[in-house]
């Protein structure tokens, strides 16, 4: 699996998202449903930094049934962090999923 990858500015403050359902925002169960969830919900989310220095900064994260964000600030110029969302459901499925952001002064 290829990771998402953002292009940030250090200056930049800005919240980055996480769809657990399907594209559509359905997550229903039904044939519909194409996400990974399947009408389960999250209950637990998490988020890890890791990089060549820790400049990236984890401002604020959040949660509702089926999309987890974060919000960065900060970062060096010209390298690459992962950011892993770790998630637990309500019926107790763990997963993660990772962005890899590259930060670039624009």
């Amino acid at each position: 699996m290829s990771l998402t990858t953002i292009v940030k500015d250090p200056d930049a403050v800005l919240p980055y998202s996480i769809n657990w359902a399907s594209e559509d925002g359905t997550n229903d169960g039904t044939s519909a449903d194409t996400g990974w969830l399947q009408s389960d919900t999250i209950a637990i989310s998490t988020w890890a930094i890791t990089g060549p220095d820790a400049l990236l900064i984890q401002d604020s994260d959040s949660k509702s049934t089926s999309v987890t964000t974060v919000v960065l600030s900060a970062g060096t110029a010209n390298r690459c962090y992962v950011v892993t969302n770790h998630i637990v459901t309500a019926a107790g499925y763990e997963d993660d999923r990772s962005i890899s952001v590259t930060v670039t002064e624009r």
